[in-house]
């Protein structure tokens, strides 16, 4: 396409002498070109697909306005055997466990982005969706924490799980149900939930204000309650380990969940949490290179950074800077110009962030999300990044999160879009026992555990139902994917990993329209 614009730039300048109508008439096969060009990747319905994919990721009682149809009512006796309400949530990923850290992860990151980009979802009109997908996770955590000490970690076990390949609406495995409380605590989990909460009491704060207090006043108590009993959940819950072990230890979610509480309540005390702790608890010592459902350092320090902004801050100033300069350092890093200590993300030769084998579209989605809302707070407080003394605008940021948001959608060397659903090139194979299985509505007779692995898991059709908007694993350090449902490393999608597209697509959809508000509206033409 680019190659295109340049030939017909070309025509144009080489005529001698042209007439003034010639001459409009080539400028407007330019326009034409150049917005054709910036319309190479749909965001629109990226935006669309993308929140779709949590509701094929529903877990309880589907409601009627239901749109992913080959899904239905599933885990309907959750917590059942521990006398508890426990119907609900989101399973994370291509099986049928609940896992509480990140699910809660990709609340609060929805959530984020439902705030950050609120005005872009709402013009893509997908904001009343956006909502939904964050309070399907909001109602199932107000279950989950049934006292003020106790929270409900997990439903299900991944071991027995692993066994049986089976759809969700015929499961046949545990579903023991595991918690932290006081005597088994696990701060990581409590901060992040807590954290989720007080994101989403942010955004129904205008809608739905009960709602909202509701889920605030949670958010206090479950940070209340990590911060009390400290230790990591995967001690006290050690079904965990295996598949979602808190290797960063709990000190970020909690300074992450006061923070969040800070934003959503206005309470100096939640600040100065973050203030007082920011050396003890890494928050200022961490210069990471990942943004994760394990690791939160990056996001802490991003937000910190943008309360600089405000005047009120001023008495925290230095603490502050200090966040700010190991945010910098993450996207320093991510754009490859942290040149003095040779600790920039590795990239595929096609130009994709590689964090590591297994699943690093995660680490990508992320990366893009951060770069995203750290170019807005440079465009608004009319700074610049500082990378080893280069100093680099906004519009670069931006544009290396977009590059990022490009690949996904295809613009890589497979030209396969790792968004499920979208485009013409998709993986049809993705790692996910319902989404390969012919759908439970048109076929309600029992699939058991073994009869899906024999018939569903290693055929090599393509998979029965597609799995809309899920963003799978991706290619590996050379940009090879295979497309095979064995291939669980590459073809398994997560929530946490589409979660932060939802905000970065809504803000790439609105600069488009600009773009094309711009080049419609220009005079160029109009005036000859």
């Amino acid at each position: 396409m680019e190659e295109g614009i340049k030939k017909e730039q070309r025509h144009c300048t080489q005529a001698p002498k042209i007439l003034r109508f010639a001459h409009s008439w080539c400028l407007l096969l330019s326009l034409f070109a150049i917005s054709a060009g910036a319309r190479a990747f749909d965001y629109a319905d990226a935006l669309r697909k993308s929140l779709l994919y949590f509701e094929s990721q529903r877990s309880g009682r589907l409601p009627y306005n239901q749109r992913v149809t080959w899904r239905d009512h599933s885990g309907l006796t959750d917590g059942l055997e521990q006398g508890v309400d426990l119907v609900g949530g989101y399973y994370d990923a291509g099986d049928h466990v609940k896992f509480g850290l990140p699910m809660a992860f990709t609340v609060t990151m929805l959530s984020w982005g439902a705030i950050e980009f609120q005005k872009q979802i709402a013009v893509a009109g997908e904001l009343e969706h956006a909502m939904e997908a964050i309070k399907w996770g909001t109602d199932y955590f107000i279950k989950a924490h049934t006292s003020p000490n106790v929270l409900w970690a997990e439903v299900g076990d991944g071991d027995t799980d692993h066994y049986c390949w089976q759809r969700p609406e015929d499961m046949t495995t545990s579903r023991q149900a595991y918690k932290i409380d006081e005597n088994n605590p696990g701060s990581d989990l409590a901060g992040e939930t807590a954290a989720a909460m007080a994101a989403a009491s942010i955004v129904f704060k205008r809608t739905n204000p009960h709602y909202s207090h509701l889920l605030l006043h949670h958010a206090q108590q479950l940070f209340e309650f990590g911060d009390k009993y400290r230790e990591k959940y995967d001690v006290s819950v050690g079904v965990v380990k295996s598949y979602y072990a808190s290797v960063s230890g709990y000190k970020d979610e909690l300074l992450w969940a006061a923070l969040w509480l800070y934003k959503a309540t206005d309470n100096e005390e939640y600040l100065q949490y973050v203030v007082d702790k920011a050396d003890t608890f890494g928050g200022i010592g961490w210069a990471i290179t990942e943004f994760s459902w394990d690791v939160k350092y990056a996001g802490l320090q991003v937000i910190a950074s943008k309360l600089l902004m405000e005047e009120k801050h001023k008495e925290h100033a230095h603490i502050l800077e200090q966040y700010r300069s190991k945010a910098e350092y993450y996207m320093c890093a991510c754009l490859g110009l942290n040149e003095n200590n040779g600790s920039n993300v590795e990239r595929t030769p096609g130009g994709l962030l590689y964090i590591r084998q297994w699943n690093n579209m995660q680490y990508v989605s992320t990366a893009a999300f951060l770069l995203t809302v750290y170019s807005d707070y440079l465009q608004n407080s009319n700074q610049n990044l500082k990378c080893d003394g280069k100093m680099v605008g906004h519009e670069e940021v931006l544009n290396f999160a977009k590059s990022q948001i490009d690949y996904i959608l295809g613009s890589n060397p497979m030209n396969m879009s790792y968004l499920v659903g979208y485009g013409s090139n998709y993986t049809t194979r993705v790692h996910h026992r319902g989404a390969s299985i012919v759908s439970y509505r048109e076929h309600k007779g029992f699939i058991g555990c073994t009869q899906g692995y024999d018939h569903w898991f290693s055929r090599q059709e393509p998979n029965s139902n597609v799995l809309v908007g899920a963003l799978v694993g991706g290619p590996d350090s050379q940009d090879v994917f295979v497309d095979d449902r064995q291939n669980y490393v590459q073809t398994e999608a997560c929530t946490y990993n589409t979660a932060p597209l939802v905000g970065v697509l809504a803000k790439l959809l609105h600069l488009e329209d600009l773009s094309l508000d711009q080049n419609h509206s220009s005079p160029l033409v109009a005036s000859y």
